[in-house]
């Protein structure tokens, strides 16, 4: 099926000597793989290889195949032009880093419009502001209302919090988060991107709490594994 859609990049491979795989999340049909035969060879071809850098937002003509088979692209523009994405530091790790938990993270091939507009929305901020070193953690906290597990606030002022229930108790558990930890990890409910640059995080806090999410995407996502990217991460923003 012939099918027109924005797509946002979220893995990419090298396939032989001159071809790319690529993994995109889609506005119309989720997760969708494409095969990029030649494209590492052929100077002429309309469909780049720059095009399929880690969050690069695209508009795509792609011929979808059945679930599971490999895709194939017709006609590819940019929907969105980075401006500072690609050539900021800790921009660019960050996109590496989110790219990776996305593949991991999301696996269905079904549309989720809300979903693929958080992400739009979440990587054209990124790129527009300076202030970005807690960009990740909200993001990731945001992230899982659409996987299904954002934190239940029923008892915010408890004691602990249960990575494993999803919710705030005053039963210590294995899996439970308390004392200052709790008490940072708080500081990023119910916040918007626009009020990050008020969160006075040290360097140790944020590591603290990025161990803290990670921890809750592998005890909610099977097969989540944690990003190759990570200990860059942890370096730029050390």
């Amino acid at each position: 099926m012939i099918e027109n859609t924005k797509a946002i990049v979220i893995n990419t491979i090298k396939y032989g000597d001159t071809s790319l795989i690529s993994t995109c999340y889609t506005k119309n049909c989720g997760i969708k793989t494409y095969m990029l035969k030649g494209i590492l060879k052929s100077k002429k071809s309309k469909i780049k290889s720059a095009y399929f850098q880690p969050l690069m937002q695209l508009n795509l003509t792609a011929n979808h195949n059945n679930k599971g088979a490999l895709n194939s692209i017709r006609d590819i523009e940019i929907d969105h032009f980075y401006n500072s994405i690609y050539t900021n530091i800790k921009k660019q790790t960050i996109a590496l880093f989110l790219a990776e938990i996305l593949y991991y993270a999301i696996k269905e091939e079904e549309q989720n419009q809300s979903l693929y507009e958080y992400l739009e929305t979440s990587f054209l901020w990124l790129d527009t502001h300076d202030n970005v070193s807690n960009f990740h953690l909200l993001f990731l906290l945001n992230l899982t209302k659409f996987l299904g597990f954002y934190p239940e606030m029923n008892l915010p002022n408890s004691n602990y919090f249960d990575l494993i229930e999803g919710n705030f108790t005053n039963i210590n558990n294995f899996n439970s988060v308390s004392g200052e930890n709790l008490v940072q990890f708080k500081k990023l409910l119910g916040i918007n991107f626009d009020v990050l640059h008020k969160i006075d995080f040290s360097a140790e806090n944020r590591q603290t709490i990025l161990f803290i999410l990670i921890q809750y995407f592998e005890l909610h996502l099977s097969g989540f594994k944690k990003p190759k990217s990570l200990n860059v991460l942890k370096s730029v923003f050390s």
